[in-house]
């Protein structure tokens, strides 16, 4: 393993698979180096030197888990983080759904207790909460914690791992259902992250995970979700592999539309007899074998197609320049800031952006440095075009900007192309 430091960050360098420890060597994509996703800017600080890592993903020839082979400390990342899920409605109705579903189908009571891992600012607990179910979140991010707490979600603010499993046990804390929804991703030391949720699951317990599916991901080119944050994108392959040699096994998983098309799986400990394995399993292990995505071969060809997308977006924006049409983001994610940095686009062919979230309001886009304004903006500026940077949103985005209509905005997303959508 190797250390590399830039501007007093380190990241380090390794070519072992995180999940089975084999050599990986094979790419899957490389995507250049970029800065932290959500490392926004100030003012201040577009004068100042900016880090840049790689963003180089490799596949495992013997698990086929994908990876990033530079790994940035989790301290640089997720200690104070820019990312609130309550300010996506969708995001918040899709959670509060999942709650009723496995409350419902796992009997879910007073008598229950629920710990979410990456619990964020609440956005999902809440609603076990107000169902009076006991909740218990846990989050890295002191300032989404403070968030969650004033939504009435008790959280400690930590990293979970087997150390801080065993010591709640010690505490008498063990859950029903352990949630961690769309966090798997954003863990380091899979294995002892899985370890430690079969140490605080209750006899019977349901660990739920949501993921996003990497044969989505490389089917339907999102590249824009690969990013420092995520060091890992999986397959139920994969996942399933995970879970087994960590003491559990898959009872079930539903296929979602949720970040561009997801997994939810459902997990139980190994030979647990309160919970039957469900034909959706081997149906979906096996659709995965079909398409090759169970070895090296469903994976080759992604880096070119990537390339593709690149340039088309490129042509796309720069003839609408060229003709002088104004065109303007919606949106600062996560996968929007890979998007601009792999493509080199700069506020030369995106003029700016809008979210509404305050706390991005007023910074600038690292890397690319595009100012990023209220939504307000848009009515003030009128643009010609917005392109929907966090386009697994943009039904309910297109809803929210149904007043652009009046001067003949059109709204466009980049992936797996660029796309004017047309209007109701």
């Amino acid at each position: 393993m190797t250390n590399l430091t830039t501007t007093e960050r380190v990241a380090t360098l390794s070519r072992s698979c995180r999940l089975c420890g084999s050599e990986v060597t094979a790419t899957l994509v490389d995507l250049g180096k970029s800065p932290l996703c959500e490392s926004f800017l100030t003012e201040e600080q577009l004068d100042e030197p900016e880090a840049f890592y790689p963003l180089h993903v490799r596949i495992c020839g013997e698990c086929v888990l994908a990876q990033l082979d530079v790994l940035v400390a989790t301290s640089e990342i997720f200690t104070d983080y820019a990312y609130f899920s309550a300010y996506s409605d969708s995001w918040v109705a899709h959670a509060a759904a999942y709650c009723d579903l496995v409350r419902d189908r796992f009997e879910l009571d007073e008598q229950s207790f629920v710990i979410e891992l990456a619990s964020n600012d609440g956005y999902l607990l809440q609603h076990f909460v107000a169902a009076g179910i006991p909740s218990l979140g846990i989050d890295p991010a002191a300032n989404v914690a403070r968030e969650a707490e004033e939504r009435g979600v008790e959280t400690v603010i930590d990293f979970f791992d087997s150390n801080l499993a065993r010591r709640l046990v010690e505490e008498g804390t063990q859950a029903d259902l352990v949630v961690a929804n769309n966090v798997l991703a954003q863990v380091p030391a899979l294995n002892d992250f899985i370890a430690g949720v079969e140490i605080i699951l209750r006899p019977g317990g349901v660990l739920t995970v949501e993921v996003p599916h990497i044969v989505r991901l490389v089917e339907e080119l999102q590249f824009d979700t690969i990013y420092h944050e995520h060091f890992s994108y999986f397959s139920l392959t994969s996942l399933a592999r995970l879970l087994r040699q960590n003491g559990l096994e898959v009872f079930d998983v539903e296929q979602l539309l949720s970040h561009g098309g997801s997994l939810r799986v459902y997990a139980c400990r190994i030979g647990d007899p309160t919970h039957t394995i469900q034909p959706s399993v081997e149906a979906l292990l096996e659709a995965e074998h079909r398409g090759g995505y169970d070895s090296l071969e469903g994976y080759r060809g992604f880096d070119g197609r990537v390339e593709e997308v690149k340039w088309s977006l490129l042509d796309f924006l720069i003839t609408l320049r060229r003709r002088g049409s104004s065109v303007v983001g919606y949106g600062a994610p996560g996968k929007g800031n890979t998007l601009l940095n792999y493509c080199g686009i700069r506020t030369d062919l995106l003029e700016y952006t809008v979210d509404r979230n305050p706390h991005k309001q007023g910074m600038f886009l690292p890397g690319t440095q595009i100012p990023i304004h209220s939504p307000d903006m848009l009515a003030n500026t009128r643009p010609e075009y917005i392109l929907i940077l966090p386009w697994n949103l943009q039904s309910e985005i297109a809803a929210q900007l149904e007043y652009v209509r009046e001067w003949g905005a059109q709204l466009v997303v980049p992936i797996p192309k660029p796309q004017v959508l047309s209007w109701p």
